[in-house]
């Protein structure tokens, strides 16, 4: 069960949420601190597209290596103060978490040599992705997939990771179709309740794993829930409405890992991380403009008003005119972050951060949900409630009278179209029962076993 429970917000003051600091922020190994007044760079790499298996392990290695050394290389000769490293492994290094912990290796010893050579200080977050799904996933808390997971965790731990994190997937397959449809009880569901209680079962495990190994637990994100809907929306699949009024559900689902003892930095792709952040005082990592390589998004810029870390998202290992893409994404976000404390150093770091949110914020209702006014106001709302399905229903409520306030009063463009779907999304939220057993009997009715088996979550 989670430890914590937040029911106050960790920031009462605007002027005091800002990139670069946190109130609870985290000292590596090294004397890295995230959250200490520094925004570090975090470069996120992966494999371009190869075949991964017992032949062509050599070549993914080194691969990886090839990689580190580019991004080492380069944040030593522009003079980063520090650098983060993340491997979002793909699904073989966890399926055979053996090779999950070789890569591991491989990255750690790099990242050693520069420090020893240059003094480049540097910490690894390794992410291992969430495999327990599939036809062959016969339970997500025993069975192969389960201890592959937590092998992998282990291994890389003992390998030299410094953060340990995950995109847990618990509730992903009822969460798309309520993404497809628009949905919004399917999508309370999926996130209030069934991804609440495996983020408790998994997180817990984490935790205990990070203690033994002394290792950090970092945190989880929605990227594979919010992430998904803001893909839909730029498609124009979905109401731009839905995407952000997901994101801000999605807060209370992610924050489940600070509850059972992460300590953040958040991850990247979870753009929730900002209402994290207000209520847990967590750093976080966030991404925006710099993360063009991996996905097209309407945060560009706000993204970056709360960061302490600044990250790339995902950049694949191929050939651009500048160099190898992990390392001319290295110099994108290195400068981005000089640009940043250099404003903290002047004392603009407030102006730094308001730029930053008045330049997107207008323009879609995903960016006005990061406003840093606006996350201080929605969070104190959400720490209402009592229960994680209770506060993942205020999110929802506040968000959609937010939208509408701000719509009518010019501070975010919202077409016809958009307020048509709002006053839709807002009947069926009237619809969910405040009692959360009452609702959860009502939605296993309605939901198809090969979207949603209970049996295999012990619900």
């Amino acid at each position: 069960m989670s430890n914590v429970k937040f029911t106050e917000l960790a920031y009462t003051n605007l002027d005091e949420f800002v990139y670069g600091t946190a109130k609870k922020p985290v000292t590596c190994k090294n004397g890295m601190v995230i959250g200490g007044g520094t925004v570090y760079p975090e470069v996120n790499l992966t494999l371009p597209t190869m075949l991964i298996n017992e032949e062509t392990m050599p070549k993914v290695l080194s691969q990886y290596e090839e990689m580190i050394h580019g991004i080492c290389s380069k944040a030593h000769e522009l003079h980063s103060p520090g650098i983060i490293i993340e491997i979002e492994l793909l699904p073989p290094c966890t399926f055979n978490p053996q090779w999950g912990i070789d890569v591991t290796k491989v990255v750690r010893k790099v990242m050693d040599e520069y420090t020893t050579k240059f003094e480049l200080k540097s910490a690894l977050r390794m992410t291992v992705v969430d495999i327990r799904e599939g036809k062959t996933l016969t339970h997500m808390y025993h069975g192969e997939h389960w201890d592959n997971v937590m092998k992998t965790f282990r291994g890389c731990a003992e390998a030299g990771a410094d953060f340990l994190a995950i995109e847990s997937i618990g509730g992903k397959h009822l969460h798309d179709e309520a993404v497809m449809n628009c949905d919004l009880p399917k999508a309370l569901f999926s996130l209030g309740v069934v991804g609440c209680r495996d983020m408790e079962t998994l997180w817990d495990e984490i935790v205990k794993i990070a203690k033994e190994t002394e290792c950090l637990p970092s945190g989880d994100t929605a990227c594979g829930f919010a992430n998904t809907s803001m893909v839909m929306a730029h498609k124009q699949f979905i109401p731009k409405v839905f995407a952000a009024i997901d994101r801000v559900m999605c807060a209370v689902r992610t924050m489940v890992a600070v509850e059972c003892g992460a300590v953040g930095p958040d991850k990247d792709c979870g753009y929730e991380g900002v209402y994290l952040k207000a209520i847990t005082g967590t750093p976080i990592s966030m991404e925006g403009r710099t993360a063009v390589c991996a996905h097209s998004s309407a945060v560009g810029n706000i993204a970056a008003c709360l960061a302490d870390c600044w990250s790339n998202e995902s950049v694949e290992n191929v050939r651009l005119l500048g160099g190898m893409a992990p390392t001319v994404f290295t110099e994108e976000l290195v400068y981005d972050c000089r640009l940043m404390n250099v404003a903290t150093a002047r004392g603009s770091a407030l102006e730094m951060r308001d730029i930053h949110a008045e330049s997107d914020r207008m323009y879609d209702p995903q960016a006005y949900v990061l406003d840093p006014r606006v996350v201080l106001k929605l969070s104190q709302e959400i720490i209402k409630g009592k229960t994680h399905f209770e506060r993942t229903k205020i999110a929802a409520a506040v968000t959609m009278t937010e939208l509408r306030a701000a719509a009518a009063e010019g501070l975010v463009l919202l077409d016809a179209k958009e307020l048509k779907y709002l006053n839709i999304l807002e009947k069926q939220l009237k619809g969910v029962p405040d009692d959360e057993a009452e609702f959860t009997k009502s939605m296993m009715e309605s939901v198809t076993k090969d979207k949603f088996d209970p049996a295999k979550y012990d619900m």
